[in-house]
């Protein structure tokens, strides 16, 4: 067994046994937390093989831990300017981070001063964000939590009113941690649709109609192929973003393992009827969690757009 699939495994098997465990604990038992933190920072220094098997398991089970935000995006950008504190306060899972990107947000960046809103923030302690050119941490004055759909992945509204910013550097790691995010994110998706064909094939399996197995119909045996053929097509694209340095990669997973995840919600509340949904059957909370994971990094169409204008120069 190779090191990422003793991980994914490690992951799995914390997250099943553990469901209640806190970010601290399951950083301190499996080191989630400093994956991407280089060894002399006190983290693992992996790369993006390990990035996407435990991510993949992160999705698979649905979990609240803030693992995008945190042990990729933060960790990312905080690596790229050398801020060797964050880095180390992260690794250890006694702080969480999260970070505003390009776009994002409405700030204003004037005398080491920040003044503006973070409207959709996934939540985090530490805020780093990117505005006016830099890459800046700085403490809201406010946060204000949604009440979300996907209630295992949290929002807030951050305002910052004319609060002191620490620079951190310039803002040329930007690219880069939204094409990891955006990675994670995939490989995260993955997970969750691995886990609905799962559970739709052991339904299909126990689930008598008319004498037989449902999975012994023929319509049934062609929907489960289909979502087989996306989950192991989303796969092969999630960890090629992980593993690429340039944007044409994020593009075809953003696209490609957002609607394969909404494809396999959907067709495992179909196989399992009625069941599939009621609030006592985890089926919903996978379609939650594959509707919002379409709109975090922008939508299938936004991702094709892009890459569109970088394969072609323009849509």
């Amino acid at each position: 067994m190779s090191l990422p699939e003793e991980l994914g495994a490690l992951v799995r098997e914390h997250l099943a046994a553990r469901p209640g465990a806190s970010w601290a604990e399951l950083a301190r038992d499996v080191g989630v937390a400093g994956l991407l933190v280089p060894e002399e920072h006190g983290g693992a220094g992996c790369g993006p093989a390990e990035l996407a098997a435990v991510a993949e398991e992160m999705g698979g089970a649905l979990s609240p831990h803030p693992f995008l935000q945190t042990a990729v995006m933060a960790v990312t950008a905080a690596t790229a300017c050398g801020a060797a504190d964050l880095l180390k306060a992260v690794a250890d899972g006694g702080v969480t981070a999260t970070v505003v990107l390009p776009g994002e947000a409405e700030l204003r960046l004037a005398g080491g001063r920040l003044s503006g809103v973070a409207p959709y923030v996934m939540a985090g302690e530490l805020v780093l964000l990117y505005a006016g050119g830099q890459l800046v941490e700085a403490v809201p004055t406010r946060r204000e939590a949604y009440l979300t759909m996907d209630e295992s992945r949290p929002l807030e509204r951050l305002t910052f009113e004319d609060v002191p910013v620490r620079r951190l550097g310039d803002d040329t790691s930007a690219g880069r941690v939204r094409d990891l995010g955006i990675a994670a994110l995939a490989a995260e998706q993955v997970g969750g649709a691995q886990r609905c064909l799962d559970m739709a094939v052991a339904y299909a399996r126990t689930r008598v109609q008319f004498g037989r197995p449902i999975g012994a119909f023929q319509a049934v045996k062609h929907k489960l192929a289909d979502v087989l053929l996306l989950v192991e097509s989303a796969r092969s694209a999630a960890r090629a973003a992980a593993a690429a340095d340039q944007g044409v990669a994020a593009a075809v997973a953003g696209s490609y393992c957002t609607e394969a995840y909404l494809a396999a919600a959907g067709e495992n509340i179909q196989i399992h009827g009625g069941i599939g949904i009621t609030w006592e059957h985890p089926a919903h909370r996978y379609f939650k969690r594959a509707t919002s994971d379409a709109q975090l990094f922008g939508p299938p169409q936004a991702h094709r757009a892009r890459l569109a204008e970088v394969v072609f120069g323009g849509p």
